[in-house]
């Protein structure tokens, strides 16, 4: 057996062989790393929040993942919490939730918002964080116009959002924010609520949010894309999403 396998060893085509698959192998390894990455690139990216305007939903400091592929099937859903390009310093990211979709007619009355004659119970709301900023406009019977969000910060006492500036264009919204990963050990680590029973009498149209089960978002498309590779959105460059 030793003489046999000495003389493979200096058989020139087996070494030849040996060596194409070695290269093979580490050409298919880079050009699926490369194309997984720019799968994430696509499909997800990770933020850190600046500010309070989003308390006690989401926290100063905490770095989130954005799913930027779900918005590709569907439109934001009243509820859903996004990042998107500020309307009034482009130059920055915001992050709001969506109150009001295209067509619903939103008015504030002190500080209970109603969407489409239905008074909403905030729950994502704390009370101590109720109030207006002496920016805050009149709102009463605004229509959401087409391809425009209506958006406002869970810390009302403390947001600059659709109040002071008005709507947010649809293809200013970057993604919808799923995902809390840092710090952990908070009080909302993890997957972002499902807060659609906030808005279940609200009349529905092709944007409702669907779910999996109560209390959590339907986050199929950021598991089937991202849970492979997660590790790989540490390369990502962060972006800040300001909380203001």
């Amino acid at each position: 057996m030793c003489a046999v396998r000495e003389r493979e060893s200096m058989n020139p085509q087996h070494d030849f062989e040996k060596r194409y698959r070695l290269v093979r192998e580490v050409i298919e390894t880079i050009v699926l790393t490369v194309l997984m990455f720019l799968v994430i690139r696509f499909a997800v990216q990770n933020f850190n929040i600046e500010g309070h305007s989003m308390e006690p939903s989401l926290h100063d400091q905490e770095l989130i993942l954005v799913d930027k592929w779900t918005y590709l099937f569907h439109p934001p859903s009243r509820g859903d919490v996004i990042v998107f390009i500020a309307p009034p310093q482009p130059s920055q990211d915001y992050i709001k939730r969506v109150i009001g979709i295209p067509g619903d007619v939103i008015t504030i009355q002190n500080t209970t918002v109603i969407v489409d004659g239905v008074a909403l119970k905030e729950t994502y709301v704390d009370p101590r964080n109720q109030g207006t900023t002496y920016e805050d406009r009149h709102i009463v019977n605004m229509v959401v116009p087409p391809n425009d969000y209506f958006v406002l910060g869970d810390n009302r006492a403390n947001s600059s959002d659709s109040r002071v500036w008005g709507f947010v264009p649809k293809q200013n919204i970057i993604g919808r924010a799923a995902l809390v990963y840092w710090p952990l050990q908070q009080n909302n680590d993890g997957f972002l609520p499902n807060v659609s029973a906030v808005y279940a009498s609200v009349h529905q149209g092709t944007t409702a949010l669907t779910t999996l089960s109560d209390g959590f978002i339907d986050a199929t498309p950021l598991v089937l894309l991202a849970s492979p590779m997660i590790l790989m959105v540490f390369l990502h460059r962060r972006r800040k999403a300001r909380s203001r």
